[in-house]
Formats: structure tokens, C-alpha cells, sequence
């Protein structure tokens, strides 16, 4: 089955000033993750990819620009708001300092599958919607592609964490023990009996994530895909 490369977003003007950004509209990288976006289209230059799939937000598109940039035949990325940041309801825009106060940032950090934000979305809502978005263009893309095929999906911090949270076996409780820091690359792949869990939070070299059977074809991309969230 193919690969999944999951991408958090590069540093964030809110990820700089320590606030909990959920959907607020115009939050851009800052100068790090402007340079972190740069440096990933080098580290995946040796990676043939078949297709690029992104959360709409502004954080995730711009750091898709550079490698899109240097492949312009990938086209431009599918937009799956499955894959958009959590909806933090009343939480949103929030400083992390003040929210940490409150009493559901316990719940948030040690018992995630209870937590649910007030005037947004549960993390088990989370979770159920981003693994089915990512097992449901895997497969797509197997049948478009083949199996050796190589993809990215350029999500959030939480997104991702549920998402290799699944893919381990863990109960959503246990979520907030991965890490996964900005512009780094968390590599999944997939099979008919299990996931394999490649890399987690990677920040370095990734050519050995190149399939070894040679490139998949590429289909140019841009149709949107209406789903179901830093």
C-alpha cells in the first residue's frame, strides 16, 4: 500500500506568540517557518511523489509553496478540510498560558477521548474524521497510483498525533505522548493487515523513504474534497 507522508505546518506566527490558533483565519508562518518550508522541499527532492493533499488553512498551504514550486507537475494541492486543525470553539485564539488554567486542559493532556471543546468539536471527533480522510485517499491513491506510491498530507499538530495514534494501536488517551514539531515529516504505511509507523516528527534527511521499485505517476491535482483541524 502506499506511503503517507504527514507534514505539520512550519512554525506559525501564533506557534511564536503562544497562541492557540484552531481556524482563525491569517495566521502565516513567520520567518522560521518560512526557512523550515524551504528546507522541506530539499529534504524530499529524491522522494517521487504522487500526490499532495493539504488541510486548508493558510499555514499549511504556504509551506507546501516552495516544494510545489520546485515540482510544478504535481499542480496544486487537493484541499480535504478533514484534514483542517481542530475546532477549538471558544478556545480559539486563546493564549496557551491562560488555557492552561482552565479545568478541561487536564482532560486535553491526560484523558483526550473525554475531552470536548466548548462551542467546537470533541478529540474523538477529531480523530474519527482525519483517519478516515487519510485511509480514504490512501486507498485512492493505491488504486490510482499502485502500491508503491508515495503521498503527503499536510495537516496540524493534533491532526497528526490522532492519526499515528491509530496507526499504533494506542487508545486517543495516550495521543498527546507522540510529539510532532513543526515542518517535520511522520511517514506511515500502510497494508491490508496494519499500518507501519516509518518515522514520527522526522526532521532530517528523507531519502530513504524513496519506494524502490521507482517513481509512481503523478496526476495533477487541485479538485477539492468536502470533508467532515495547529
Amino acid at each position: 500500500m502506499p506511503t503517507l507522508l504527514l507534514v505539520r505546518h512550519g512554525r506559525s506566527t501564533a506557534n511564536t506568540a503562544g497562541i492557540l490558533a484552531g481556524w482563525t483565519p491569517g495566521v502565516d508562518l513567520d520567518d522560521t517557518g518560512r526557512a523550515q518550508a524551504a528546507a522541506l522541499a530539499d529534504r524530499l527532492a529524491g522522494i517521487p511523489l504522487a500526490r499532495v493533499v493539504s488541510s486548508p488553512l493558510e499555514r499549511c498551504r504556504q509551506t507546501l509553496e516552495p516544494l510545489l514550486a520546485a515540482r510544478p507537475e504535481l499542480g496544486a494541492p487537493t484541499e480535504d478540510e478533514r484534514l483542517g486543525e481542530c475546532h477549538y470553539g471558544e478556545w480559539t485564539g486563546r493564549p496557551l498560558a491562560e488555557l492552561a488554567k482552565e479545568p478541561l486542559w487536564r482532560t486535553v493532556q491526560d484523558h483526550a477521548a473525554a475531552a470536548a471543546f466548548p462551542g467546537g468539536e470533541s478529540l474523538r471527533e477529531l480523530s474519527h474524521r482525519t483517519v478516515s480522510a487519510v485511509r480514504e485517499w490512501n486507498g485512492r491513491i493505491a488504486a490510482e497510483h499502485g502500491e508503491d506510491a508515495v503521498w503527503i498530507a499536510c495537516s496540524h499538530g493534533d491532526v497528526i498525533k490522532a492519526v499515528v495514534a491509530d496507526a499504533l494501536g494506542l487508545h486517543l488517551d495516550h495521543f498527546q505522548r507522540i510529539s510532532v514539531e513543526p515542518c517535520s515529516v511522520t511517514a506511515i504505511r500502510y497494508t491490508p493487515q496494519r499500518p507501519f509507523v516509518l518515522r514520527t516528527g522526522d526532521t532530517g534527511d528523507l531519502g530513504s523513504l524513496a519506494p524502490k521499485s521507482g517513481p509512481a505517476p503523478v496526476t495533477p491535482a487541485g479538485d477539492a474534497v468536502v470533508g467532515g483541524t495547529t
